[in-house]
């Protein structure tokens, strides 16, 4: 029998011109469709990115949308119209939306001609949502899928979405891009970091909005670390608008001798940043899940995060990393320590090998696909029969 395969819709606000959570996410959930369903016909539109910059191999046989270069309200009025034309055109039998900003004109698609639609549901953006538009095309979606339980968990307390309705589309990441190597020394002079220095490293972007990432914590907290692990020394990767307040957050706390905040550092770079720590540290509280927690672990290192949020789920709940109460000072400094005195009760994280090969297990990508293959056979169960 001739099998009918689908056209498929991803809409996202971007994936090449900025590199945040949901842009690598909407990068490897396209990936992830097309080697699921490589029979499919995929077509990606994006809000901000400008399609005729766009020349990726992996982007071969799926049309890629944008209007990037438009600007201000014009911008979001030539998507809605792309969606809309291309929606009327192609009929696809199902679209995702990497971001519920656009989940309104999922339902508005859905009443006109049901069209299915499935909402990626990544962490604030959802929990905190107001407008009770917004929330019916939530509530309306043909499925939801959540990048941790715990996200799943708040939309079903805080929005009163039914359970069956969200399912689970962990985070991947690529795993070939973050591996075990030796510190390298050219870092360590080029920070002015002794070879024998116990690192801590934190990678995030530095804006007003992304202090609950918990750096700030992390500065706080080195005074008194200073006092048991007197070599102890903290980098901080990442740019953005908050980086002039930390520099003055670091010459208040006079810890200009043990701080190292690096500015951007490009991702071609970032897995010998990740291997010159020993421990990684973000005791956030918002985080939806925290792909850089998979990438500290893919190089071996053990990290460190807060137990209020998504990095429950990527540090499988306390049995690949350390969980700790972010707002709790005391406590952060008590697990560093032990960790460093080689006290803590959890092997994996003293066995670089078995922490990366637990942490590909699994979010690597192959997992990831399996996942999707799961949700789609839901959506086309004749297609996989």
């Amino acid at each position: 029998m001739t099998k009918n395969y689908p056209t498929i819709h991803i809409w996202t606000p971007n994936i090449f011109n900025v590199k945040g959570g949901i842009q690598v996410f909407s990068d490897f959930l396209v990936k992830g469709l097309q080697q699921v369903l490589p029979q499919a016909k995929y077509a990606v539109f994006s809000k901000h990115d400008v399609a005729s910059a766009v020349d990726l191999p992996y982007l071969e046989g799926t049309n890629f949308y944008g209007v990037g270069e438009f600007h201000g309200n014009l911008k979001t009025v030539m998507f809605i119209k792309l969606l809309l034309n291309k929606a009327w055109q192609e009929k696809p039998q199902l679209i995702i939306t990497t971001h519920v900003h656009f989940a309104v004109m999922g339902l508005i698609l859905q009443r006109l001609w049901g069209i299915p639609y499935w909402i990626i549901a990544h962490g604030v953006e959802v929990w905190d949502l107001k407008s009770p538009l917004m929330i019916s095309a939530l509530k309306n979606a043909d499925q939801i899928l959540a990048v941790s339980e715990y996200t799943r968990q708040r939309l079903i307390k805080e929005q009163n979405i039914a359970a069956n309705k969200i399912k689970i589309l962990y985070n991947t990441f690529n795993s070939d891009n973050f591996y075990i190597v030796p510190k390298k020394t050219h870092l360590l002079n080029k920070y002015n970091i002794k070879p024998d220095a116990k690192i801590l490293l934190t990678v995030a972007r530095l804006f007003a909005s992304e202090q609950y990432k918990g750096y700030d914590s992390m500065l706080h907290t080195l005074p008194q670390l200073r006092q048991e692990i007197p070599n102890v020394h903290y980098i901080l990767v990442g740019k953005g608008s908050d980086l002039e307040r930390l520099q003055n957050l670091v010459k208040q706390l006079d810890l200009a001798d043990c701080v190292t905040l690096t500015g951007f550092i490009p991702d071609a770079e970032l897995a010998d940043y990740y291997n010159l720590c020993d421990l990684f540290v973000m005791p956030s509280k918002r985080e939806g899940f925290g792909i850089v927690y998979l990438e500290a672990m893919a190089c071996g290192k053990p990290a460190l995060g807060g137990n209020q949020d998504g990095a429950l789920d990527a540090l499988g709940y306390g049995e690949l990393g350390i969980l700790v109460n972010p707002d709790d000072h005391d406590m952060i400094i008590e697990q560093m320590i032990h960790f460093f005195n080689k006290t803590y009760p959890l092997p994996i994280i003293y066995q670089p090998e078995t922490l990366r090969k637990a942490v590909i297990k699994k979010f690597g990508f192959e997992q990831y696909c399996q996942q999707i293959r799961n949700h789609l056979m839901t959506q086309f169960p004749n297609i996989f029969n």
